[in-house]
């Protein structure tokens, strides 16, 4: 394995967005790769390994203390390294869950847009019991839920708990138990919990809770953001084929913007966009572990 690069996904500003590593070469073990990610420091680190094909490329996602079965923000932060690397284009991310096209553009400007296409979501069970010890763990009350919008688990690759909420206030306010949603996580196989709340027609805000890879918070989760599309879809919560925008990691000072493509076709997968940024050496940010 070669040494990390770090990439800024879902922000043109790399003092916004979701930091990713991203590692080329021979993947190691899972427990050596999973030490990477872990000195590393980021929510997530995708270990890209070559193929016969120079647009494919073998990926496996590692957290600080998981392995993730997919990543949206490290896949983006994947295209944008590829993209300055062999050009824009087209890459097939050979992923656990499957093959994840990711299309790369440049703009004008030199700006880099990456877009991945989730496998189509599904939606998981969820009882009452669970998410009522959710709402339990991350400090809300059941009024502070946006009674429009139903709870539940859809899986665009992993599962994310979705929980509606019914202003931007109560979204700022979230301090949840780490402990007691990442046991409640683990036993529910829920990768993150989607907080979100309706600010206009398409328009979202959104926190992630991510303890089950030992992190506090995601700044911005394209894999939610992916079963997030087949959620309002699925509940008839916007026109499809149709488009909406996601705002997540305000409430950490890391701004970041996820453009959601939701298509016609229940049986196709969701369109995830953002903008890239490959740094020369980590940022420095406020640490997300906990």
């Amino acid at each position: 394995m070669n040494s990390p690069l770090h990439v800024a996904a879902f922000t043109s500003d790399p003092a916004g967005g979701n930091m990713a590593g991203v590692v080329f070469g021979e993947h190691g073990t899972p427990a050596e790769m999973m030490a990477t990610a872990a000195e590393v420091g980021y929510s997530e680190t995708a270990f890209l390994a070559a193929t016969d094909d120079p647009s494919v490329w073998l990926t496996r996602y590692f957290a600080p203390e998981t392995e993730v079965d997919f990543c949206g923000h490290a896949t983006i932060g994947a295209g944008g390294v590829l993209g300055g690397r062999y050009g824009p284009g087209r890459y097939t991310l050979q992923t656990n869950i499957g093959e994840i096209p990711v299309d790369v553009s440049v703009d004008d400007v030199g700006d880099v847009r990456v877009t991945l296409t989730s496998i189509p979501p599904t939606e998981v069970p969820l009882t009452d019991e669970a998410f009522a010890a959710a709402l339990v763990a991350l400090g809300y009350l059941p009024d502070d839920l946006d009674d429009a919008f139903p709870p539940a688990v859809f899986n665009a690759g992993v599962n994310h708990l979705m929980v509606p909420l019914k202003n931007r206030g109560v979204l700022a306010s979230l301090d949840y138990d780490f402990a007691a949603l990442k046991v409640l996580t683990e036993a529910e196989n829920w990768t993150t919990v989607n907080c979100f709340v309706r600010t206009g027609h398409d328009e979202y805000h959104a926190r992630n809770p991510f303890p089950i890879g030992g992190i506090v918070e995601d700044p911005a989760t394209g894999a939610a953001a992916a079963a997030f599309g087949g959620y309002l879809a699925h509940h008839n919560f916007v026109d499809v084929p149709g488009a909406v925008q996601v705002f997540q990691g305000y409430d950490m000072d890391s701004p970041s913007q996820i453009a959601v493509d939701i298509p016609g076709d229940a049986e196709s997968g969701i369109r995830v966009s953002g903008s890239a940024v490959v740094l020369a050496e980590p940022f420095e940010r406020q640490p997300t572990s906990e």
